[in-house]
C-alpha cells in the first residue's frame, strides 16, 4: 500500500479506538466476568446461605400467581433460578404493564427490573452491554460496536503488509513504547477473529430495535412484524377453546421437555424459563426454554400441550430452524456459552486481553505525542493520561467494590441494588477526581494498589465467611464459589504487579514523560543544589 493510504488508515484506527476505547474497556472487562454469570450468581447466593422461604416450588409460585392475578393465566412466564443457587423463581406477566414477582412478594410486585433487582451477575452484565444505563446505554454501545468494527478493519490493514514478520515480535528493552506496541499488535491480531465476532454480534444485539424499525419501513413495507414473528416462532399458534382442563404440574412438564430435548441428541438441557398460554384451558400451550452445552445453538425450546404433555414442536440441537440456530448462535458466540468451562476460560482471557488492547492503545497515543526533549508535556497528553487512569482503573475498582457492597448488603439484610450502583459509579467518579488532584504516576500506582486490595480483601472475606462450606460435603456449587474467590485473588495479584511496574516506570523510566515521578528539570535542579553545597 502507498504510505499515504497507510497513514489514512492509521488516523482512522487511532481516532475510532480513542472514541470507543473507554466504553469498550468497561464492556470487555465486565464482559470477561459476565462469562461466569452463573458462578457470580452462586457467589452472591450460595445454597448453604439460602433460607427455606426462598426455595418455593415452581408450581406453588404458579398457583399463588393465579390466585392473586387470575387474568394472568392467558399469558405469563416463570423465570427459573440458576441450578444450585438459593435465588427464588419469579413470575412475569403483562396486563398493560409489566409485572415481576416472587411467591413471597406477589402482593407487592416490583417494578422494571423485577425480582432480579440486586442480582450482582445481572449488574455486571448490564455494565457489559449498556454501561448500566437502560435503553440509551444499549443503543450507545451499539454505535460503539460499529466504531469498534472500523477500528478492527483499519488496524488489520495497517499491519497487513508486515503481518507475518511482526506477529510474534516482542522486543523487550529500554524502549517501552516499542514493547507496548508489539504487545498491542500481537494480542490484537491473534484475537482478531473473536473481536470480529464481538463487534458484529454486539452491534446487532444492541441496535436490533432501530435496525428492525428501519428495515420494516424501508424494505418490508410495514410487514416485517408478522414475518419476523413467524420466522422465530417456537410453537404453533393456538387459541383458547373455552373448555377447562387441568394443566399438568410444572415439574412434570419440565421432565417431559428434558426427555424430548435429550432425544434430539443434545448432551444436556437445563430449563431456565417456562411460558404458559391459556393455563387451565384444553388448548393450553407450554414452552420450556433450556440451555444445552457443547452445541452452538445453546438455547433451545420445547413446546408442549399443557393438558396432555404431548410434544408439539422441538427447536433445539439439530431440530433448530435456520432462523433459530442463527439467533441462538449469535448469543452463544458472543458470550462463549457453547463449550463448557474450557471455552468460558478462553473467553475470560479474551475479555481481559480486549480490555488491555484499549488501555494500551491509549498509552501508545500518549507516548506518540510526547515531546521527548521537553519537560512540559502537551495538555492533551495530560488529560488523556488522567482520563485513562480514572476511567479504566476506576471501573476495575468499581466492579470490585460492587462485589464488596453485595457481600455487606447481605450481612446487613438491605437490598443490594443501590449499594452496587453507588459502589461502581461513585468509585469511577472519585477515581477521576483523584487523578486530577494527584500527580499522574502516583495516582496510577496508588489506584492500582487500592484496586488490588479491594479484590483480595473481598475474596478473602468471602473465603472466611464460607469457611463451613469448605469443610462440608463438596459439590459443584462449592467449587464454583471457590473459583470466583480465587479468581478475585488472582486479579488482585495482577493489579499488584501492574502497580509495581508503574512505580518502577515512574522512578527509572524516561524523565520527560507524563508517567515520570520526578521530571528532568526537577532532577537537574536537585543536582545543581548538591554541586553548590
Amino acid at each position: 500500500m502507498k504510505s499515504s493510504t497507510i497513514r489514512t488508515f492509521q488516523t482512522v484506527h487511532t481516532w475510532t479506538g480513542l472514541l470507543a476505547g473507554f466504553a469498550l474497556f468497561i464492556a470487555f472487562y465486565a464482559g470477561a466476568l459476565t462469562v461466569f454469570h452463573h458462578d457470580i450468581a452462586l457467589w452472591q447466593n450460595p445454597p448453604w446461605r439460602g433460607t427455606p422461604a426462598k426455595n418455593v416450588p415452581v408450581q406453588t409460585l404458579i398457583d399463588h400467581l393465579l390466585q392473586t392475578h387470575p387474568k394472568a393465566r392467558e399469558n405469563f412466564g416463570i423465570v427459573l433460578p440458576p441450578p444450585g443457587t438459593s435465588q427464588a423463581p419469579y413470575a412475569y406477566w403483562n396486563d398493560g404493564e409489566e409485572h415481576f414477582a416472587t411467591a413471597d412478594a406477589l402482593e407487592h410486585p416490583v417494578d422494571d427490573e423485577g425480582a432480579t433487582r440486586g442480582n450482582l451477575a445481572d449488574f455486571v452484565y448490564a455494565l457489559h452491554d449498556s454501561l448500566g444505563i437502560p435503553v440509551v446505554g444499549l443503543y450507545f454501545m451499539g454505535i460503539v460496536s460499529v466504531i469498534y468494527g472500523l477500528a478492527l478493519i483499519s488496524g488489520l490493514l495497517i499491519h497487513l503488509p508486515q503481518l507475518l514478520g511482526d506477529l510474534f515480535a516482542l522486543r523487550p528493552g529500554r524502549n517501552l513504547k516499542r514493547l507496548w506496541q508489539d504487545a498491542h499488535n500481537v494480542i490484537g491480531v491473534l484475537s482478531l477473529p473473536f473481536h470480529i465476532i464481538f463487534a458484529i454480534t454486539g452491534a446487532l444485539m444492541c441496535l436490533f430495535v432501530p435496525l428492525f424499525a428501519a428495515l420494516n419501513l424501508i424494505a418490508f413495507d410495514g410487514k416485517l412484524d408478522g414475518a419476523f414473528a413467524k420466522a422465530i416462532a417456537t410453537a404453533p399458534v393456538v387459541t383458547a377453546s373455552g373448555k377447562p382442563a387441568t394443566t399438568l404440574p410444572a415439574d412434570v412438564l419440565m421432565a417431559r421437555a428434558k426427555a424430548a430435548a435429550l432425544a434430539t441428541g443434545v448432551s444436556t438441557f437445563e430449563p431456565d424459563y417456562i411460558h404458559f398460554s391459556y393455563y387451565g384451558d384444553a388448548n393450553a400451550l407450554v414452552q420450556i426454554r433450556g440451555l444445552s452445552q457443547h452445541t452452538l445453538g445453546t438455547y433451545g425450546t420445547i413446546a408442549l400441550h399443557g393438558a396432555s404433555g404431548d410434544v408439539l414442536e422441538r427447536h433445539i440441537g439439530d431440530t433448530h430452524s435456520v432462523n433459530g440456530i442463527t439467533n441462538s448462535s449469535m448469543y452463544a458466540l458472543h458470550f462463549g456459552s457453547f463449550g463448557g468451562r474450557t471455552v468460558q476460560w478462553l473467553y475470560f482471557l479474551l475479555g481481559l486481553a480486549g480490555a488491555f488492547l484499549f488501555y494500551s492503545g491509549n498509552l501508545l497515543w500518549i507516548e506518540s505525542r510526547r515531546k521527548r526533549r521537553h519537560t512540559e508535556q502537551p495538555r492533551k497528553t495530560l488529560v488523556m493520561a488522567r482520563a485513562t487512569i480514572g476511567l479504566c482503573i476506576g471501573s476495575c475498582l468499581g466492579i470490585a467494590l460492587s462485589f464488596t457492597a453485595t457481600a455487606l448488603a447481605d450481612l446487613t439484610h438491605i437490598p443490594p441494588a443501590l449499594p452496587q450502583s453507588l459502589a461502581f459509579y461513585g468509585c469511577v467518579t472519585l477515581a477521576i477526581a483523584y487523578t486530577c488532584l494527584r500527580p499522574i504516576p502516583r495516582a496510577a500506582s496508588e489506584l492500582l494498589r487500592i484496586t488490588a486490595a479491594a479484590y483480595i480483601l473481598t475474596s478473602a472475606f468471602d473465603l472466611i465467611r464460607n469457611s463451613d462450606a469448605w469443610t462440608a460435603a463438596w459439590t459443584a456449587q462449592t467449587t464454583a464459589v471457590l473459583f470466583v474467590d480465587l479468581t478475585g485473588i488472582a486479579l488482585g495479584v495482577g493489579f499488584i504487579a501492574l502497580a509495581r511496574a508503574t512505580k518502577k516506570r515512574a522512578r527509572a523510566g524516561e524523565a520527560n514523560s507524563v508517567w515520570a515521578e520526578t521530571p528532568s528539570y526537577a532532577m537537574a535542579d536537585e543536582s545543581s543544589l548538591q554541586i553548590t553545597k
